[in-house]
């Protein structure tokens, strides 16, 4: 059958090359390729393009399927497609100035996708210096944003024109919760330094806030309980928001007046009334999830809200309402988008055997099957049951990664328990949970080589390479020596509650942009629940260190198709469709 205009059919094309060999082979299904690219089947072109040996095409088609692997790479979110196609950079093929520069911006990009801010940002800041016939200032600030610490200090170090986009983000952090001051000190900025190509065009992030000017935030409703089951939380979180607000006061700072309401003396309806009568502009608060719950199925709330929990419903449908929590679910998606970058395809889930373990397990299933993954078995365990019966079913399944939920003395006995059953090499990621928040190597050298997240403020040397580069350090310093682990990640939810809450005119107008707070890189969802993004550790002599950077560089073997395992620890494995 002929295709369009003349051509041959992809799929005809795929069959003739499946008669061919070398480097034939490889051309017939670059063209294939190319066409199922043209008429807009990207993801199957991508899946073609991704299977043809580049090592058998001569040069110039080699380079052929570099720029089209790479674009469709892009167009699919495929960061290690991108990553591969880039290769040719490092080789000797011969590429013309636009093509060499195509495929480093696409790596540049695509470092980002995997992961890696530091090497995207230096990546594209050295590609800018040569003057592409492209702009590169969203995707350069997109990246530096994502850094603190050494590794902006590093990305200053590079270059003149380098440094000055980090003096840029720096000037932005400082400023932005006055955005008047802001843009005089954004003018300032410009003048030093005319010819910076964020001079001429700021990035669109920063170029929404102007949008913003004379809307500044100057009174906060805070909807806490002070007494019943949820009352040592609010008090946490309370202590955090007061914390940032003095620490914001000393260092200068235009900040909102506060008035805290006890949700346990009157209705949410009451609570609003009397919120607007005092002239509030932002409700900070519920934190029961009940009544977020409520406030989400609504079309709208009284005045513009950041909730401080997740409500159950499947969707927020109200206008104005913004909700933010340490999500476990936010952990497990972030778990599968790593352990895909990483190369792994088919998993083992290990979650406790309750309506959490479930909610978070199902949150990784979704992640994981998007990207294309197997869930190959599961296993609900009894937290206060045997940790061999719980992973001895794990170790008869052919699985790449395993996904643990796990508090800390029952994930301390996981990876020896699969060393004793020979499973000792299986790559394990985590959410924080299996971390009691300090380090303590006696009783944690047993995860070592176990990957996890957590917020910025419990993993400092991991996360930003010290504790005096963590966001709001002046409000760190000021509560960390006071409290355990446990109530410092509550207080640091505070410290960016309050942040996210003059922030909230932001939200409305600038959702994409993303907020590096003391609690991960926060941004708000289509529908308004805030997503976060935590940095990753790994256990080393017992300590959180830094993981290794970037995405391996080999795929997993096949494996043999076998059926699905869901059990609950202590009953019988049973294969599902």
């Amino acid at each position: 059958m002929e295709g369009i205009r003349g051509q041959q059919a992809p799929a005809e094309l795929l069959n003739q090359a499946e008669q061919q060999s070398g480097s034939q082979a490889a051309q017939t299904r670059l063209q294939a390729a190319d066409i199922l690219a043209r008429r807009g089947d990207t993801a199957q072109a991508l899946q073609v393009a991704a299977s043809i040996d580049a090592a058998a095409l001569p040069d110039e088609p080699r380079v052929q399927w570099a720029l089209l692997l790479s674009q469709l790479g892009l167009e699919q979110q495929d960061g290690r497609s991108v990553l591969k196609a880039t290769e040719l950079l490092d080789e000797n093929t011969a590429l013309s100035r636009d093509a060499e520069l195509t495929l480093r911006q696409r790596r540049g990009l695509a470092l980002g996708m995997a992961g890696d801010p530091q090497a995207a940002a230096s990546t594209l800041i050295a590609l800018q210096a040569e003057q592409p016939p492209f702009d590169l200032n969203d995707a350069i600030w997109r990246q530096l944003t994502r850094l603190r610490g050494s590794g902006l200090e590093a990305i200053a170090q590079q270059s003149p024109l380098a440094r000055d986009w980090v003096d840029l983000l720096r000037l932005q952090r400082r400023y932005d919760s006055d955005i008047a001051r802001l843009f005089v000190m954004l003018d300032d900025w410009r003048a030093r330094n005319p010819n910076h190509p964020a001079a001429r065009r700021l990035p669109a992030d920063l170029q929404a806030l102007r949008e913003l000017r004379g809307q500044d935030v100057r009174r906060i409703a805070v909807f806490l309980p002070e007494s019943g089951p949820l009352a040592n939380v609010a008090a946490a979180l309370r202590k955090g928001i007061e914390t940032r607000l003095m620490n914001a006061l000393n260092q200068g700072e235009q900040t909102p007046q506060l008035t805290f309401y006890d949700t346990r003396s009157a209705t949410i309806e009451t609570l609003y009334a009397q919120a607007t009568l005092a002239g509030a502009q932002v409700v900070l608060g519920p934190l029961n999830k009940d009544t977020v719950t409520q406030l989400e199925q609504r079309s709208s709330v009284p005045l513009p809200t950041l909730a401080l929990n997740y409500g159950t419903s499947p969707e927020n449908r109200a206008d104005d309402l913004f909700q933010y929590g340490l999500s476990a679910e936010d952990e497990a998606r972030q778990a599968a988008r790593r352990a895909t970058l990483d190369g792994y395809r088919r998993a083992g889930l290990l979650v406790p055997d309750n309506a959490w373990g479930q909610r978070v397990a199902e949150s990784f299933r979704q992640a994981w099957q998007a990207e294309g993954g197997t869930v190959a078995a599961q296993v609900n365990y009894n937290p206060e049951g045997s940790v061999a019966n719980a992973v001895r079913p794990l170790t008869t399944r052919q699985l790449d990664m395993l996904f643990l939920l796990a508090l800390p003395p029952f994930a301390r006995q996981v990876p020896p328990t699969l060393d004793y059953f020979d499973a000792g090499e299986l790559p394990i990621y985590a959410t924080s949970h299996l971390y009691e928040g300090e380090p303590q190597p006696r009783l944690d050298h047993d995860l070592d080589g176990v990957q996890f997240v957590e917020i910025p403020w419990l993993i400092p040397d991991a996360a930003v390479g010290g504790a005096e580069a963590l966001p709001y350090y002046s409000s760190y310093q000021a509560l960390y020596d006071t409290s355990d682990p446990a109530l410092l990640k509550l207080q640091a939810m505070g410290v960016d509650a309050f942040e996210l809450a003059r922030r909230v005119p932001l939200l409305k107008a600038a959702p994409d942009i993303e907020y590096l707070g003391a609690t991960g890189a926060l941004h708000a969802g289509d529908d308004g629940r805030l997503e976060r993004v935590l940095p990753w550790a790994q256990f080393s002599a017992g300590i959180p260190q830094p993981p290794l950077r970037g995405i391996q560089q080999t795929m997993p073997g096949p494996t043999e198709p076998t059926g699905e395992v869901s059990e609950t620890a202590g009953g019988n494995a049973q294969p599902t469709p």
